[in-house]
């Protein structure tokens, strides 16, 4: 159980393999308890790494905002204090969103990015489905932070709505674990709250539009995108996915079939083929 002591506080980690270093970056209110059962299906070589973000899983909690920059600066500092270069970057939801962060700010340290149901764009509020209008809503009213803090309810609702086959209890336990009380909940809500949606929040919009002028304009480094199919709870539409050819450079795009939100639940054995099928394509590791 690998842990780095990072700025003031300390980030748990995932570890195994060696050569190239792949790093696997888990969304809300997820965990590198996600990666499980997708890093074995990738086999050898590679150095597989995958962090609980500061706040998340086994990570340190410290007395932050659990912002987006928050979250971008202790990473930085994870991946600054294991030396890792050159790393290929593999993200899901707001760790897809960091994942293209730090690699349009580190654009020498990163080799390729693969990804699957995250924050492409900013959007507007009319862009999304009736249903998550609604619950976009709520986390932002005072609600959310009842039924968050107070309630857990967004982990519960994740891994039971959010997927095609709901975890049973057990299965539910290793991601509700690290949220025990209400102020060790916070980061959730506080992602529950970040989708950036005419302009709102203004820090995260920025954020968004300046690694989408660099997926745009860098042909060189190969990115692979994962879509599936089935489920209401999807991000990425097939609409997305066009979009998302049109304007991501180096771009080639798998599809994997019936998966919900949390595809790593469903199907991560065809995540972990595709991806290393992808990296031995382009010849990453």
């Amino acid at each position: 159980m690998p842990i780095i002591d990072v700025l003031d506080s300390s980030m748990h980690y995932e570890e195994t393999g060696g050569g190239t270093p792949i790093v696997f970056l888990h969304g809300n209110p997820s965990s590198s308890h996600a990666w499980r059962n997708v890093l074995p299906a990738l086999g050898e070589p590679g150095h597989l790494l995958a962090p609980d973000l500061i706040g998340m899983g086994r990570s340190g909690k410290p007395a932050i905002g659990y912002t987006f920059a928050d979250h971008a600066r202790y990473l930085d500092a994870w991946f600054d204090g294991l030396d890792l270069e050159q790393a290929v970057l593999v993200g899901h939801d707001w760790g897809g969103a960091l994942a293209f962060d730090w690699a349009a700010r580190h654009p020498h340290r990163v080799r390729g990015v693969a990804f699957f149901e995250t924050i492409m764009r900013p959007m507007s509020w009319s862009e999304l489905g009736e249903a998550p209008r609604k619950r976009t809503q709520t986390m932002r009213s005072p609600q959310g932070e009842q039924l968050i803090l107070d309630q857990n309810f967004f982990i519960e609702t994740a891994f039971t709505g959010g997927v095609l086959n709901p975890l049973s209890e057990q299965q539910m336990a290793p991601y509700l674990s690290p949220y025990p009380t209400r102020e060790s909940r916070r980061p959730v809500l506080q992602w529950a709250r970040s989708l950036p949606l005419d302009g709102d929040p203004a820090d995260v919009t920025k954020r968004v539009e300046a690694y989408g002028t660099w997926l745009a304009a860098s042909p060189d480094v190969p990115k692979l995108l994962l879509t599936f199919d089935s489920s209401p709870t999807l991000g990425i539409t097939e609409q997305v996915a066009t979009w998302c050819a049109a304007n991501i450079a180096g771009l080639q795009i798998e599809h994997l079939g019936p998966a919900g939100h949390h595809a790593t639940e469903d199907r991560p054995d065809a995540i972990g083929n595709a991806i290393a099928r992808w990296t031995d394509r382009n010849k990453l590791r």
